[in-house]
């Protein structure tokens, strides 16, 4: 019987330490941006971690605010956060790391801990660094608010080329456009056919058709 107990015990040890490595080796540090839906100001930028198990996304912020995501339907990327609201995995930052979009906002997850700001403020686009991800485009930005339809001509004509446009998720359609002077990658979101923010996406790879 103490045989029995004791190879029980061993048993136990070993499978929770399984556990913990497991868990360990799926959740990493980072750094999270979170930005207000409609914003394209960051209203925190902090250490964080970000965990995924078995489909499952889990944000942790410094803070103490943790957002847990379920994958739902057949397709990849889309969520219900803890509350049942539609979430999704958005393309942006590339191998920087990936962008969530909730119901109030969005989350920026970069997998490098040090600060992800390579600028500062608006920018024309013309420094030599990259401007942030979510950074308005000097450029454009007295055409938040336009209608869609009517505000293409007006892009092309400043010398954006216009990339794709994702299939419509949460009531949104982003389109991409390349700015002819850098090169950047810029996301127009729109929403009941206006434009709700232009806005860098921080990495050329999401105009990438």
């Amino acid at each position: 019987m103490k045989l029995a107990n004791s190879v029980l015990a061993v048993a136990v040890a070993i499978a929770s330490l399984g556990l913990a490595v497991s868990a360990k080796a799926d959740t990493v540090n980072a750094r999270c941006a979170v930005y207000p839906k409609g914003s394209n100001r960051a209203t925190s930028s902090s250490p964080c971690t970000f965990s995924q198990r078995q489909g499952v996304v889990g944000i942790q912020l410094q803070n103490g605010r943790r957002y847990d995501l379920r994958p739902v339907g057949s397709q990849p990327g889309n969520y219900r956060d803890q509350n049942g609201r539609a979430a999704y995995r958005q393309g942006g930052l590339g191998e920087r790391g990936q962008i969530y979009r909730l119901a109030n906002e969005s989350i920026f997850v970069y997998w490098d801990t040090a600060s992800s700001g390579q600028g500062s403020g608006n920018t024309t686009g013309g420094s030599a660094a990259p401007p942030d991800a979510g950074t308005t485009v000097f450029r454009l930005r007295d055409l938040v608010g336009a209608r869609a339809g009517q505000a293409e001509n007006t892009i092309r004509q400043r010398g954006y080329r216009f990339v794709k446009t994702d299939p419509p998720a949460a009531n949104a359609v982003y389109s991409y456009w390349l700015e002819g002077r850098t090169n950047y990658c810029v996301t127009i979101r729109t929403e009941q056919g206006r434009y709700q923010s232009i806005a860098y996406t921080g990495s050329p790879l999401d105009c990438q058709k």
